[in-house]
């Protein structure tokens, strides 16, 4: 069975009928792993994290890594990160989530990332229990899968459009989508789609050594996460595991918009500077261009920005809407890194920026 997704601007246009399913009701979100500062990602046991801390080894298949796609210049997530920092720049990371309203959307939305400056991308990819997620990512994913998007589908839009891009891509993605799939089989999608990072959010730190041996093979950085709760120790080997950067969770929750940033990250970043010279991004909770200029003047390599990136889209009246709205958002939020405008033609000047991706995919 395959399907095409093909978006369109016109107002008396009408989707597939497979894409316009009710939106189920979106999940509570659950109390657990990074929504209890007890329950700690680098330490956290399957038994703690439940149905979600699958065993990676139980899923590992070993595959031959497929080249590269010609044209994204094969910047590593590393190297996007280190021409940030040799450029006196905090980098610029939005989050989206695949398939919100529509895959097309999504393509246009990397396109416009791109343009508008972002160093890295992280691209989330929809799962039907989000639980590190506040209520708009949880949202946002929901509106995804009921409209159905499946992980063949993302990764046949990113094949599309990644070697469009000046920056790589990272995808968030828990961990029951890549362990039905098996690590070496998604990472060599991963890879063979353009991605060239990975976190997995709900993978404790003493799980990942298969998929990273896998992600290692794939050429593809896996993205490791620290908090505020973990133990100095744990806090250390994970800095040395992590490659890409070294993601720093603000808070102890889910995702969302906070109205403050946490004041322990300033001396949480020092501490993690202290034992490492890879790139800190701090995420959870960055939603304006004070907080991001704020956790800059602390050191922060990077800032990323989630629900505040994903609200633009997800909660349009229209994917033109979405995309405008976007564009404004994303580039307050690039000025405020780069104390000035923006660089490049706005969306609307991209040649052929009317949603033109399609694709096919196996469901």
């Amino acid at each position: 069975m395959a399907f095409a997704l093909k978006a369109s601007l016109s107002p008396s246009s009408s989707p597939p009928a497979s894409l316009t399913a009710a939106t189920p009701p979106v999940k509570p979100v659950f109390v657990r792993a990074l929504a209890t500062a007890s329950v700690d990602p680098a330490m956290a046991t399957p038994a703690a994290l439940g149905r979600h801390a699958v065993r990676a080894r139980a899923a590992a298949t070993t595959l031959a890594p497929a080249p590269l796609p010609a044209g994204n210049g094969g910047l590593s997530v590393a190297k996007a990160m280190s021409r940030a920092r040799d450029n006196g720049m905090t980098a610029f990371i939005p989050y989206i989530t695949a398939g919100d309203p529509d895959l097309a959307t999504t393509a246009e939305a990397l396109r416009l990332l791109d343009t508008i400056g972002a160093d890295v991308i992280e691209v989330g990819l929809p799962f039907s229990d989000p639980y590190a997620d506040g209520p708009v990512i949880q949202a946002s994913a929901a509106r995804a899968l009921s409209a159905g998007v499946t992980t063949d589908a993302v990764m046949a839009m990113l094949k599309e459009v990644t070697p469009e891009l000046s920056c790589p891509v990272v995808i968030f993605s828990y961990f029951n989508p890549i362990a039905r799939r098996g690590t070496g089989r998604f990472t060599a999608a991963a890879r063979e789609a353009g991605v060239r990072g990975l976190i997995v959010p709900d993978l404790p730190y003493i799980e990942t050594s298969v998929l990273r041996n896998e992600a290692i093979q794939n050429d593809i950085e896996l993205v490791l996460l620290t908090t505020p709760s973990t133990k100095a120790g744990m806090m250390n080997e994970i800095t040395i595991a992590s490659e890409g950067f070294v993601y720093l969770v603000s808070i102890n929750g889910v995702t969302g918009a906070r109205p403050d940033v946490n004041p322990r990250v300033k001396d949480l970043l020092k501490e993690i500077k202290q034992v490492t010279n890879k790139a800190v991004v701090v995420g959870f909770g960055i939603s304006t261009p004070d907080h991001i200029r704020l956790v800059a003047q602390w050191g922060a390599d990077g800032v990323i920005i989630g629900s505040a990136m994903v609200k633009q889209l997800g909660e349009a009246d229209s994917p033109r809407e979405g995309l405008k709205r976007l564009e404004v958002y994303a580039r307050s939020l690039k000025d405020a890194l780069s104390g000035g405008s923006t660089i490049g033609a706005s969306w609307g000047d991209r040649p052929g920026s009317p949603m033109s991706w399609q694709g096919t995919s196996p469901v």
